[in-house]
């Protein structure tokens, strides 16, 4: 009684009574291990065994000394390691950054000169060596062409958008596989043709033709031939022929390198990469993995894993690997703190299936072979699951609202992070990637440098995503028909003929919102994108609140879909480009500072010409002319909007608020904060890269009326256009076809009779390539009654063959 008196007067003096033991590991660790400060334990997997006797009763911190722990086996933490929110399991370095958690192993070599500078080690063990670091540079495996200094795709081109083939550096000539002795064991590597990502292959050997046997292709969910120009092939001895490239011959275990100048093999430091995962936290629905926190770590050295990646994400063209660096199953309440993830072979974080409240903050995650960050749900959690691009069963749709199960992300938090270089080996990736989640929240990151989008949603499931305060530029820059901020939204609704779906909407306008429980959020960031849009919105992205974003090149793309509300965004040089928009999708585009006019493409391909466009295209600022804002009156766009001089304060050094006085500020523009984009952090925010500001161009000529029907043409009834650049998005395909869209074909005319319909790009007449309007029309000119042509077309992304009559 006397003792619970007292434990009493000790709570009301002191407050709540913490219990807390320290565990400390060291690499350096020798003789008694007993996790005390003088006799630490020599390994993580000891400690963790230690802790199990406290979790739960105890705040348990595992605090690593400085050094290199290289995992002989990836660390499992299991449910019975789960902490509570007074006593949770802490993982942390004594001193961040000064712990180096490794999938890897060094390795003790005697270099002997083989020949033309190559030396060779024998490697003890016979190990699977998937990448080499020499003194803590990963190093090439030799390769062709080889890498080249200031190149971008794969390292070795300048993007374009050209599909010639480049015979200069081709890895499959023959003439360059005859030069092999035996390939197998290579990876091929080559970009989609569309340039939609990548996808990847293991070489097997040769046939008796001498050509490549391969196995791979698998990695992007919208298939393709290989990119005839954008590919190379690694690990192949007869191409070890650069400084920094190397081989290994595992039947012998023998290592091959070419070292750089000035590099001492006797000291030089050399490690080898073993493991996939480094982390899991591996939990249930039922018994999560709670309360276990990672702080100021360095995690490095983990396998790639693009010949793993096989898995069609849900209603997006990607594919996915489960698993990454630090891996989440089934984790509530965990986090990851202050931390490095640094030249990681695949993703480098990876939340699976259901986890709920896991926050990533303060991090550096770079110079990852795949996604930074992945969110990825269970397909089982959707209703009406469709993993390629392809019509909806209508007929048989599930109706209920919302997700069918709870095994999903939900409610986690990425914040104050510099995600950068991520997808340096899969293309088809991203910094961000969520996919089947519910309201994941991302704020005050810098996300840049990066093949794809800087931040990617797969689908409309289940939203409430919010991506805020965040600096996000050069992006898409080995891809193309991307945004900087990307997102489909291929849901229950959602069918590449936009007639059907208008059909369908009439009878059950509420179709768009079945899977998406909440509207996603895209405010307060400043945005980049000189390869694509700055927002990208694709096929049926709906539910989203666009506001108070500083977009500085690509403008803002609206595919097909329903109740996008975009208001108060500067959109700098550019503007709206609404494509293919359905009837009566509830689209608001409203208060926002243009310059330029709207850029649809295939609108007439769910509307009619002089239809209205959506809810509200009205009250914008055009820093343009009125010809920019006049152009689509007949839509019903603009009709109240203004032409004016912003009036912005600083735009040389990115400060685009408005001056008091501006016309636009008594318009009904808001100003937003212009000095809050990216890490806060001063650590990271000091090392962080920034955008280039673009020059403003600002023309408020008075110009003679423009009309929406220049650069159209005539053809049985039909108008004809020849779409150029993004505009061959619209199309779904890639800005390279060459051919003549049907921007409009009534149902009267003779074109419709004779099969023809909105939306159809024509490439060939008989066996004739159409190039353009011109072409089409000499070639349409040679025909007459009665002789019949076949033309080549693309419908709804299918090539298909329509015969006709003259």
């Amino acid at each position: 009684m006397k003792q619970s008196i007292f434990i009493t007067c000790l709570l009301l003096l002191f407050g709540p009574v913490t219990l807390s033991i320290d565990i400390h590991v060291s690499p350096a660790g020798e003789g008694k291990e007993l996790g005390t400060e003088a006799y630490p334990f020599h390994s993580i997997p000891a400690a963790l065994e230690a802790a199990k006797k406290h979790t739960g009763r105890e705040e348990v911190n595992i605090l690593l000394n400085d050094g290199e722990y290289y995992l002989e086996n990836t660390l499992a933490l299991g449910h019975e390691l789960s902490g509570t929110a007074d006593y949770p399991l802490i993982i942390k370095a004594m001193h961040k950054g000064k712990v180096v958690i490794s999938g890897g192993r060094q390795l003790q070599l005697v270099w002997k000169m083989y020949e033309n500078g190559i030396y060779v080690s024998q490697v003890s063990g016979q190990p699977f060596i998937d990448q080499l670091f020499i003194d803590g540079r990963r190093e090439d495996m030799a390769r062709y062409p080889n890498s080249r200094p200031g190149k971008n795709v794969y390292d070795c081109w300048d993007l374009s958008h050209g599909q010639e083939a480049d015979p200069d550096n081709d890895p499959l000539s023959d003439e360059r596989i005859a030069g092999w002795g035996n390939p197998e064991g290579a990876y091929l590597h080559a970009m989609h043709r569309a340039l939609w990502g990548d996808m990847h292959w293991m070489v097997k050997g040769k046939d008796d033709n001498g050509k490549l046997i391969m196995e791979g292709g698998w990695q992007n969910n919208r298939p393709s031939p290989m990119h005839v120009r954008y590919r190379y092939i690694e690990h192949v001895f007869e191409e070890l022929d650069v400084p920094g490239e190397w081989y290994y011959e595992q039947h012998d275990s023998l290592l091959y390198y070419y070292p750089h100048p000035g590099t001492d093999l006797e000291t030089a430091k050399v490690e080898i990469v073993r493991l996939p995962h480094l982390i899991e936290l591996n939990g249930t629905m039922d018994e999560p993995v709670r309360h276990v926190h990672l702080e100021g770590i360095v995690f490095r050295h983990a396998a790639r894993v693009f010949m793993d990646n096989k898995e069609p994400l849900l209603r997006s063209d990607w594919t996915v690997y489960r698993g990454g660096a630090v891996t989440f199953n089934g984790a509530e309440h965990c986090s990851i703190r202050n931390c490095e993830f640094d030249q990681l072979g695949g993703n480098s974080i990876f939340i699976n299936m259901y986890n709920r409240h896991i926050d990533i903050s303060g991090c550096y995650i770079h110079e990852g072979g795949a996604n930074g960050i992945a969110f990825v749900g269970d397909p089982d959690a959707v209703r009406n699951p469709i993993f390629r691009y392809g019509p909806q069963n209508y007929q048989e749709l599930d109706l209920v609202p919302g997700p069918k199960s709870d095994n999903y992300p939900a409610y986690c938090t990425v914040s104050d992070c510099i995600i950068a270089r991520t997808g340096r080996t899969e293309k088809q990736t991203s910094p961000v990637q969520i996919s089947m989640s519910f309201k994941i929240s991302i704020s005050h990151c810098s996300i840049y440098d990066v093949p794809r989008a800087g931040v990617n949603i797969s689908e409309g499931t289940f939203g409430g995503h919010v991506l805020e305060y965040c600096d996000i530029f050069n992006t898409v820059l080995e891809t193309g028909d991307h945004g900087s901020f990307n997102s489909w939204g291929r849901d229950r609704f959602w069918d590449p003929d936009i007639k059907e779906m208008n059909r369908q909407m009439e009878k059950n306008p509420d179709l768009p919102f079945l899977d998406m429980v909440e509207p996603n959020i895209i405010r307060n960031n400043r945005i980049r994108c000189d390869h694509g849009w700055d927002v990208d919105l694709d096929d049926g992205s709906s539910d989203y609140r666009i506001y108070n974003n500083l977009l500085l090149n690509g403008g803002i793309k609206l595919r097909e879909g329903y109740r996008r509300i975009v208001t108060n965004n500067i959109v700098l040089n550019n503007g709206l480009h609404p494509h293919v928009w359905p009837r009566a999708n509830g689209d608001i585009f409203k208060l926002n500072i243009v310059f330029s006019a709207h850029q649809p493409a295939v609108m007439t391909r769910g509307l009619k010409p002089d239809e209205k466009w959506g809810q509200e295209i009205d009250y914008n600022i055009y820093a343009s002319n009125h010809q920019d804002r006049l152009k689509f009156h007949d839509n019903q766009c603009d009709m109240n909007s203004i032409v004016t001089d912003p009036g912005f304060l600083d735009p040389v050094s990115g400060d685009f608020s408005l001056a008091e006085g501006s016309e636009a500020l008594a318009f009904g523009f808001r100003n937003f904060d212009m000095h809050s984009f990216g890490v806060a952090d001063p650590v990271l925010r000091a090392i962080a890269k920034t955008p280039d500001i673009p020059k403003v161009f600002i023309s408020l000529d008075e110009l003679s009326p423009g009309s929406s029907e220049e650069g159209m043409f005539l053809w049985l009834g039909a108008r004809l256009h020849e779409p150029q650049g993004e505009e061959m998005s619209a199309y779904g395909l890639d800005f390279d076809h060459q051919g003549v869209g049907l921007a409009m074909v009534p149902e009267h005319s003779r074109a419709w009779k004779n099969g023809f319909r909105t939306g159809d790009f024509i490439t060939g007449i008989d066996n004739q390539d159409v190039e353009g309007i011109h072409s089409f029309y000499k070639i349409v000119e040679e025909k007459y009654a009665p002789l019949s042509s076949m033309f080549t077309l693309y419908r709804n992304q299918e090539r298909i063959r329509l015969e006709m009559n003259w």
